[in-house]
């Protein structure tokens, strides 16, 4: 990573604006208001202002109209700073990544609230390796966020020049394409990508039919509102519904910025990142291509997985939720294959961060290979039953220190004893707690689940 000799190194505390990716939250509010975003242009480009040499910054950003205001706030901080800006328009997140190395960037910046409806929107940063930036990046940005001074901006003759690059999406197009086998066609595949509406509504149809596919194309009509709506990794029925209609081999469905997905097989039946890390594992173990002994995946991640992997003499690394400590781990660890059943999957000797499209295009590639139908190759395990309750918070307390709840998740954790898992924690990217159960009894983890629930709500 580089970052300025300057900054502060070695900080303690919490980061306040950054969550488990990026920054996020109402567009025109809080964090994402124009003179907030500004600020964090102006710190993170002196961040990575680091010596004599031109430096450069490139932006991507996915359909929100609200992008139209984040855009231009960041260009300004940026060139404030001193650092030249090149504008790549939509484009999915991973492209970004790709990009920012591509480019010999010093930063990449992703403009994009993933998942969440056009009202949110957020950013997110990746250094020069394409790489997402640590917490302590992180935090040191917060920290010059708040201590910019005049000698920090550049000279009249020193600001960054702006320029918009025309040919960015054909870029990510050869580089997506060039991820599948070349022995191997789409020919004589029909298949459904819904693009939610987002930034990869022109590039991800693109590429699958280049490939041979024949393509029914959904979610690609952007307005600026649409994003995620009814549609996308989040909300698959369109998918599923299409699949069904057009007698499709595979839907595919990603999600805002396209750095995760979720496919339905030939029947409609929706499979999750868990079953594409299964499917993808046994896979390339069969080939002698998976590195690691095993796969990374979070404390989300159904226990069906790691028995599943187990059967396969694998193990199941897991990790806090968030993509980016799925990659740590993996990097720390030797790891060539993970994800969250959410629909991250990271393949990390073709990205550097979650690929929705290469993802999809890898189970193609099985398919094709193996010339065998989706439902035959992506229901690898029976999961177990898993609940998940969100609980919004409306008050500013925490909920998860008070007496009655530390009670009730120690009562819960007693009834499920060896026989299954509880997950608690406060959202990364929303003002909820989640509260998640997985055991082989349903009506147990329901029990558990709703009584942990209502003794949140009773606090919130």
């Amino acid at each position: 990573m580089r970052g300025d000799g300057d900054a502060p190194k070695n900080m303690s505390g919490e980061r306040k604006i950054f969550g488990t990716d990026g920054v996020r939250g109402m567009a025109n509010a809080g964090a994402m208001t124009p003179e907030r975003i500004l600020k964090l242009g102006l710190a993170a480009g002196r961040y990575f202002r680091n010596g004599a040499h031109r430096h450069r910054v490139v932006i991507g950003k996915d359909t929100r109209l609200s992008g139209y205001m984040i855009e231009p706030a960041l260009t300004a901080g940026f060139a404030a700073s001193g650092l030249d800006v090149f504008l790549l328009g939509p484009l999915p997140t991973p492209a970004m990544a790709m990009l920012t190395r591509s480019l010999r960037a010093d930063l990449g910046v992703m403009i994009s609230a993933s998942h969440n409806l056009y009202h949110d929107n957020g950013v997110k940063f990746f250094g020069p390796d394409g790489y997402k930036l640590s917490d302590d990046a992180e935090l040191q940005i917060e920290h010059l966020m708040d201590n910019i001074g005049d000698t920090d901006l550049a000279g009249p003759t020193d600001l960054g020049r702006v320029t918009r690059v025309d040919d960015a999406g054909a870029r990510y197009i050869e580089f997506a394409k060039n991820t599948f086998p070349k022995r191997l066609s789409l020919d004589g595949l029909r298949v459904v990508i819904d693009c939610a509406n987002g930034a990869a509504y022109k590039v991800a149809p693109t590429v699958l039919w280049e490939l041979g596919a024949e393509v029914k194309p959904i979610g690609v009509n952007p307005d600026g509102f649409n994003i995620n709506n009814g549609c996308g990794s989040t909300s698959t029925k369109a998918m599923r519904d299409a699949v069904l209609e057009y007698r499709a081999d595979i839907g595919i469905a990603l999600d805002g910025d396209a750095d995760r997905v979720i496919i339905c097989d030939e029947n409609g039946q929706e499979i999750d990142g868990d079953q594409i890390l299964a499917a993808t594992a046994r896979f390339l173990q069969s080939r002698d291509q998976l590195k690691g002994g095993g796969v990374v995946s979070t404390i989300m991640s159904n226990m069906g997985l790691e028995e599943y992997l187990a059967g396969l003499n694998l193990s199941l690394e897991r990790t806090k939720v968030g993509d980016r400590y799925v990659v740590e781990a993996m990097r720390a660890k030797g790891f060539n294959l993970g994800g969250e059943p959410s629909g991250h999957v990271i393949l990390n000797d073709h990205s550097t961060t979650g690929d929705g499209l290469g993802t999809a295009l890898q189970i193609l590639a099985l398919i094709a290979r193996e010339k065998a139908k989706v439902s035959e190759i992506c229901n690898c395990f029976a999961p177990f039953p898993q609940l998940m309750t969100n609980i919004r918070l409306t008050g500013g307390g925490d909920p998860l220190s008070a007496p009655a709840v530390k009670e009730a998740i120690a009562r819960g954790e007693e009834r499920l004893g060896g026989e299954g898992r509880l997950v608690i924690r406060k959202s990364g990217t929303e003002p909820l707690i989640r509260v998640m159960g997985e055991a082989r009894d349903r009506k147990l983890v329901s029990e558990v689940v709703d009584m942990i629930s209502a003794e949140i709500k009773a606090c919130a």
